[in-house]
C-alpha cells in the first residue's frame, strides 16, 4: 500500500506543480514571446533604416558617377581646346620664323647684290683706269693733262 500512497502523493504534487507552475510557465512564455516580438520589431526598424541608408548611398554613388563623367567630359574638352590652342600657337610661331627666315634671306641677297655691285664697280673703275692709262701714255697723254689742268679752274668755280 505504500506504493499506492507514494503514487497518490506524486500525483497530488504533480497536480499542484502544474496548477501553480502553469501560471509562472505561461508568464515566462508570454515574456519570452514579448521579448521576441520586441526583437523582431527592432530588427524590422533596423532593416528599414539600413535600406534607407543603402538607398542614400546608392544615390550618392550614382551622383558621384555622374560628376565623374561630367569631369571627364570637361577634362577631354579642355584637353582638346588646349591641343588646338597649342597647334595654333605652333603654326603662328612657325609662320613668324618662316617670315623671319625669308626676311634674313632677302637681306642676305640684298647684301650680296650690293657687295657684287661694289666689286663690279671697283673692277670696272680699275679696268677703265687701266685702259685710260694705256691709251693716255706718251705725247697724247701729256696734251690731255695740260688741257685738263687748264679746265680745272673753270670746274672748281
Amino acid at each position: 500500500m505504500e506504493v499506492l500512497y507514494v503514487g497518490i502523493a506524486f500525483l497530488i504534487t504533480l497536480a499542484l506543480a502544474i496548477w501553480k507552475g502553469s501560471k509562472a510557465f505561461t508568464a515566462s512564455l508570454d515574456a519570452r514571446a514579448a521579448k521576441i516580438a520586441q526583437d523582431l520589431d527592432e530588427a524590422a526598424r533596423l532593416r528599414e533604416e539600413a535600406e534607407k541608408t543603402l538607398a542614400t548611398y546608392q544615390q550618392k554613388h550614382r551622383d558621384a558617377l555622374r560628376q565623374v563623367a561630367a569631369i571627364l567630359e570637361q577634362a577631354e574638352a579642355e584637353a582638346q581646346r588646349l591641343t588646338h590652342e597649342a597647334e595654333a600657337k605652333t603654326r603662328a610661331a612657325l609662320a613668324r620664323r618662316e617670315a623671319q627666315a625669308k626676311e634674313k634671306i632677302a637681306q642676305a641677297e640684298a647684301a650680296a647684290i650690293a657687295e657684287l655691285r661694289a666689286v663690279a664697280t671697283n673692277v670696272a673703275v680699275a679696268a677703265a683706269a687701266h685702259i685710260l692709262a694705256d691709251i693716255n701714255q706718251g705725247p697724247k697723254g701729256d696734251t690731255l693733262l695740260v688741257e685738263e689742268i687748264k679746265n680745272l679752274s673753270s670746274r672748281l668755280n
